[in-house]
């Protein structure tokens, strides 16, 4: 049930608007549909396939601008609500793990900087703070047992991400690379503090690191449809090309994970912008020894409104609700009813 942030929130100064960028309402359409057409159907254990999904970016509105910029975003993911497949169900069958609740909450540090409007680099630093509680392995002839709790508050894995905006003159269409490192405590690292499963390791999936180093792409465009509405769609995709945990009974791989948002932006005050955004994600099962194959994949997807406010002619802030609209889970998974997300950014 480890939420993924695998967002990119480069640079997040509001795009400049030109009365030329339009497009034909028929063109933002297929626009919109194009990256959810790409997104293949798919597939989630402790939630590895439920967390945040919002684009900070187009929350913040893409920037052209140069110079220094940072970024801070906090993030509230509660799980507690068990389902399989799509819908929510009361309990795990005989003999696996009934969990009880899962809250993430994630405040994450984004320096940025761009040597001119073509280019952008991002490091991410994220604090993970994670409180799991479950009964174990559920067993129909016995009572239920008392929970056993587990807590963490520690960075995280950092991400560096790279972007170029130049391919258009507008630099409105841009493509990213990066790297996620394993700098934060995976493994084993967290162990349950009471309850009948304390001194035991939390899962590999609900450690403050996944101990691999994952490889990003992505791309974003984003588009003036009218003097008030923007469109903007965006996708990213991460994979582990290289893990820590290696050895034969003690391995694990984080599962690959797409997540694709597309949204439209109501810019008629530049102060106040309300928008909306549709958040997407596949994920892939996790591998080895040390993961929960069969709950680790599953499809999202999230409807998040919420609004950006001018602070300062170089200030922004942001607030989202995001809410589930779609789960299609595998196995039996802790889903969150609702998520939030508030975030500012300050330019030099």
């Amino acid at each position: 049930m480890i939420p993924l942030l695998t967002r990119r929130r480069g640079a997040t100064a509001p795009c400049t608007r030109r009365s030329n960028d339009r497009l034909a309402p028929s063109t933002a359409i297929f626009l919109l549909a194009l990256p959810i057409a790409g997104l293949a159907p798919g597939v989630a254990s402790a939630c590895a396939s439920c967390g945040c999904t919002l684009s900070a970016d187009a929350a913040m509105g893409y920037s052209a601008t140069a110079g220094w910029r940072l970024n801070v975003e906090y993030d509230y993911i509660h799980q507690d609500e068990l389902r399989s497949g799509t819908r929510a169900i009361s309990g795990a069958p005989e003999g696996n793990e009934l969990e009880h609740d899962t809250l993430n909450r994630y405040l994450t540090t984004g320096v940025s900087y761009s040597p001119n409007a073509a280019w952008n680099v991002t490091a991410f630093v994220p604090y993970v703070m994670r409180t799991h509680s479950t009964y174990g392995v559920y067993e129909s002839s016995q009572s239920l047992p008392a929970l056993s709790t587990a807590r963490s508050s520690s960075v995280g894995d950092v991400r560096l991400i790279g972007s170029y905006q130049g391919f258009l003159p507008t630099h409105n269409l841009g493509m990213q690379f990066g790297i996620k490192l394993p700098t934060g405590q995976y493994g084993s690292a967290i162990k349950f503090i009471d309850g009948p499963a304390a001194g035991a390791a939390l899962d590999a999936s609900l450690q403050p690191g996944t101990g691999s180093t994952d490889l990003i792409v992505g791309a974003y465009y984003y588009q003036a449809i009218s003097q008030n509405f923007d469109v903007f769609a965006n996708g990213q995709f991460q994979s582990a090309v290289r893990h820590r945990l290696d050895q034969p009974g003690n391995d694990y791989r984080p599962g690959n994970a797409t997540t694709v948002s597309v949204g439209l932006r109501y810019e008629q005050n530049p102060r106040w912008v309300p928008q909306l955004q549709l958040n997407l994600l596949h994920k892939s099962r996790d591998q080895g020894a040390l993961a929960d194959i069969e709950s680790t994949a599953g499809n999202v997807a999230y409807l998040s409104p919420g609004v950006t406010v001018a602070a300062g002619p170089r200030a922004h802030v942001f607030a989202f609700a995001q809410l589930p609209v779609y789960s299609n889970l595998y196995g039996y998974q802790l889903f969150p009813r609702w998520t939030a997300s508030v975030g500012a950014s300050y330019a030099f």
